[in-house]
């Protein structure tokens, strides 16, 4: 009896150097949730943890930014190499479930995260910070990282923060939801092997 063929590693490591960053990026969508986080910017390493951890991907990120500047630039170009580690690891799409959704609490707060791995880049966000820094941390950039992210991932994505008033806990959640939506939209659904959820026939 033959036994079972394994299913290719979903794993992939991005590099991008600019004037302005390099960025490394390693992630394997089929993990357990392990990372190790260096960006600089210590807010965005909490919020990959979130990432990594409800996610179930182990995600390595090393970052060197102009951070003399401002964290703008090194969040916006993780996002984007971020992007293209997924779309790298997730190949031709064949047997995911290409749609994800989620919603987090976190006390006072409730975010809303769906998305769709659709080759086609797109971002509606709606999170109303209730203040403009966390920390040292400009609440502006939580959008930069995901239009960069979207536009390498070719995805569709939806971020509604539908309440809080502290906000830290509306950019976690919105990370946290954003985490196990993408968990599921990744993962084989065994009613789909061999194929591309997808009238078109491709992703």
């Amino acid at each position: 009896m033959n036994a079972p063929m394994e299913r290719p590693p979903r794993t992939a490591k991005v590099e991008r150097k600019t004037a302005e960053t390099n960025i490394t990026v390693e992630l394997n969508l089929d993990g357990s949730g392990v990372t190790d986080l260096a960006t600089g910017v210590p807010f965005l390493d909490h919020m990959l943890d979130q990432v990594g951890r409800h996610g179930m991907i182990d995600l390595t990120v090393r970052a060197k930014g102009d951070l003399h500047i401002d964290a703008h630039h090194t969040v916006e170009d993780i996002g984007i190499t971020l992007g293209q580690a997924l779309k790298q690891a997730l190949g031709d799409k064949v047997g995911i479930r290409r749609y994800g959704h989620a919603y987090v609490p976190l006390d006072e707060a409730l975010s809303r995260v769906v998305i769709d791995l659709s080759g086609r880049p797109g971002l509606e966000f709606h999170v109303p910070f209730t203040r403009s820094l966390i920390g040292t941390f400009d609440v502006d950039l939580v959008h930069e990282f995901f239009q960069g992210f979207v536009n390498h991932a070719l995805a569709t994505l939806h971020v509604d923060n539908l309440r809080g008033d502290n906000a830290h806990h509306q950019a976690e959640t919105a990370f946290k939801a954003f985490a196990r939506a993408l968990r599921m939209a990744c993962e084989r659904d065994p009613r789909a092997a061999g194929a591309i959820p997808s009238t078109k026939g491709s992703l």
